[in-house]
């Protein structure tokens, strides 16, 4: 019995590719390689130096999916296929929306097709809006979205929500993400976002790089510590961590729907970030104050609690952690 990773090439879909490779489970990934390239499949089998199937596919085409679930036992599926930058979805939103939604909805209907009821999805902190209340719980109110990205995440879970009331036989984990960073210790897989980066990491490790030339840091008036926008930086090993807990969670308890916020409850500002990084590398970040970015929000980070009661997952790695992954990533690549 395989796991399906739509989108395994991808960067948390290439980190829990590994983390789950390691576990001894056996994955089928498809990509289209929109936003991720071939040769990270090379890279995952030399980490783990395991093998596995791989489908160059488009998860949305409904007869490509189904030859893979024709030609598979699959037993479960974890969603990485989702288009993820906030700026991006603003000025593309009907592509945010036909991927993230229809995508989701054909790959869904597939799977009721073929018998196969257990999904883990990659949801993500902007389905709670401009938060009432900090840390986030998984019990604050959702909505009020503020950008076409974190809509698409909020609608899914809305989908699943009555998926699993329509049919109690499914098995659904909803995985808030936080902001994921760093890469694979090893310097093989990390963040590789085509053309300029919308994430703060993948753009900090470029200007140090001297491939851009300086950082936009976009709004220092926000009401924090320094006027900069705050959010929860998770390591992406620790994050893919979280996918094979919850994994284990669908294998051992009866049918249901479980939410759980991935996050490491800590806050750090955009220039907490430049100083964590060029403390951590010794390398110089240089950047300029730009106006706000349509779609942001001041503050935001976890109430990881639920998560490490009841999958027994925390986030283990730091700051620096973060920082000196990312760096050399790129200094290997």
């Amino acid at each position: 019995m395989a796991i399906l990773l739509p989108g395994g090439a991808g960067y948390i879909g290439s980190h829990t590719a590994v983390e789950l490779l390691k576990e001894g489970k056996e994955i089928i990934i498809i990509d289209n390689f929109s936003n991720s390239k071939p040769e990270v499949l090379k890279k995952i089998k030399q980490i783990t130096g395991k093998d596995f199937k791989f489908y160059e596919i488009d998860y949305s085409n409904k007869e490509e999916l189904e030859k893979v679930f024709k030609e598979n036992k699959i037993e479960a599926v974890l969603n990485f296929a989702g288009y993820k930058a906030v700026g991006e979805s603003v000025q593309k939103p009907i592509e945010y929306y036909t991927n993230n939604i229809s995508g989701c909805l054909v790959l869904l209907d597939t799977m009721r097709k073929y018998g196969c009821k257990k999904f883990i999805f990659s949801s993500s902190a902007t389905v709670y809006g401009d938060p009432e209340i900090i840390p986030l719980t998984e019990e604050c109110k959702t909505g009020g979205v503020t950008n076409p990205y974190g809509a698409t995440k909020l609608y899914i879970e809305q989908i699943l929500k009555d998926t699993y009331t329509s049919d109690n036989t499914w098995d659904i984990c909803i995985l808030r993400y936080f902001n994921p960073v760093g890469a694979h210790e090893s310097g093989l897989i990390g963040e590789e976002p085509q053309g300029i980066p919308n994430n703060l990491m993948p753009y900090i490790v470029r200007v140090a790089s001297g491939k851009l030339k300086e950082l936009s840091v976009f709004g220092n008036d926000y009401n924090t510590p320094d006027g900069t926008g705050v959010r929860d930086y998770i390591h992406v090993v620790d994050l893919a961590k979280g996918h094979v807990l919850a994994l284990e969670k669908l294998d051992k308890e009866e049918n249901g729907i479980y939410i759980y916020n991935l996050g490491t409850g800590i806050g750090y500002s955009v220039l907490d970030m430049v100083k964590s990084f060029e403390k951590a590398t010794g390398k110089n970040v240089p950047y300029k104050i730009a106006p706000r970015r349509a779609g942001d929000i001041a503050s935001c980070y976890a109430e990881p609690k639920k998560a490490k009661e009841e999958l027994g997952w925390v986030a283990k790695k730091t700051l620096e952690d973060m920082c000196k992954d990312s760096w050399n990533y790129i200094e290997k690549n």
